[in-house]
């Protein structure tokens, strides 16, 4: 995961999953990205045994740190946010070394580098606005005459980053497509833009292709163009529409079967847009509203996984 002091626990996810995995009874360990190496094909890690108390003010302790194998730990759950690099791309294969020695990896590493998650989605279609992925800009403007109203995304962003909406008579249109794809450098993704954004993009979560009942609809601030949290969003609790359990049915069993067990879907209106499989968010929103806990749910897939494995 990212640094435990510098998160915040209110809105923190994988806080909650510590929490729930030390009320079980779980030994926790603490392991930052730069702390996993390898020697002769074994991955090892730098990590220091951690407690956890539900505190603003001291939520965390940590023991001192000893250097063992990953093996040895029977559940690794990988939680450390983008940007989707070249380092995140070597974590995935270190810890795919330990997968193969027997540790259960959630989520399951080459899943998470084969589901780009904005990308994935199209692999949806019939469930996904009207796509186009390309770093050529002259296609990005064609496909923005056929939709009038678009929104332009990097591939490896995370928190609403460097998301434009570009209108077919935007004087600017042309110096956002070369930023956003410099100078037709990088490939993006444009999609027809959804107005339904404004009554909220939805957040469904997945735990082993089954989707808690409820979504956090994120309503955009007044005069912004994103409703993410990180971009000042509102989240409010709605329960899942016909469609959306459609949807959920739709891509829950390939998320099974690719190991992706914790999955979060971004939904506007009758459409997919993202599928986050590294660190999706807003369980403790959810459980805050529906006095839930998702983080419950997670561990008995975990535990369920571990029996089927022995």
């Amino acid at each position: 995961m990212d640094p435990i002091s510098t998160i915040n626990i209110k809105k923190d996810s994988t806080f909650a999953m510590m929490l729930e995995a030390q009320r079980r009874g779980h030994s926790l360990f603490h392991i930052l990205q730069g702390d996993l190496f390898a020697d002769d094909g074994v991955v090892y890690a730098k990590m220091n045994p951690v407690t956890v108390v539900d505190d603003p003010a001291g939520w965390y302790t940590l023991g001192k740190a000893v250097i063992k194998p990953l093996h040895e730990l029977p559940v690794i759950l990988m939680r450390k946010d983008p940007p989707f690099d070249m380092e995140y791309i070597y974590s995935t294969y270190l810890l795919e070394l330990a997968q193969k020695r027997g540790t259960l990896v959630i989520n399951r590493p080459e899943s998470i580098r084969a589901a780009n998650e904005k990308l994935f989605a199209a692999w949806f279609p019939e469930y996904c606005p009207p796509t186009r992925v390309t770093r050529d800009m002259g296609r990005i403007r064609e496909f923005l005459e056929a939709q009038q109203h678009i929104v332009v995304k990097p591939l490896d962003g995370m928190g609403g980053s460097m998301i434009f909406q570009v209108r077919q008579d935007d004087p600017n249109r042309n110096v956002i497509l070369e930023t956003i794809t410099a100078y037709g450098r990088r490939t993006v993704m444009a999609q027809r833009f959804l107005p339904e954004f404004k009554q909220g993009d939805k957040r469904i979560l997945l735990i082993d292709g089954v989707p808690f009942p409820h979504a956090l609809a994120r309503i955009p601030a007044e005069g912004e163009g994103r409703a993410n949290l990180a971009a000042g969003g509102t989240g409010v609790g709605v329960d899942l529409t016909e469609r959306e359990f459609a949807i959920c049915a739709a891509i829950g069993p390939v998320l099974r079967e690719m190991g992706l067990t914790f999955v979060g879907l971004d939904v506007i209106g009758d459409y997919v847009t993202e599928i986050n499989v590294t660190s999706p968010t807003c369980v403790r929103e959810l459980d805050h509203i529906y006095s839930a806990n998702i983080a419950s749910l997670l561990f008995d897939a975990i535990n369920n996984k571990l029996m089927v494995a022995a």
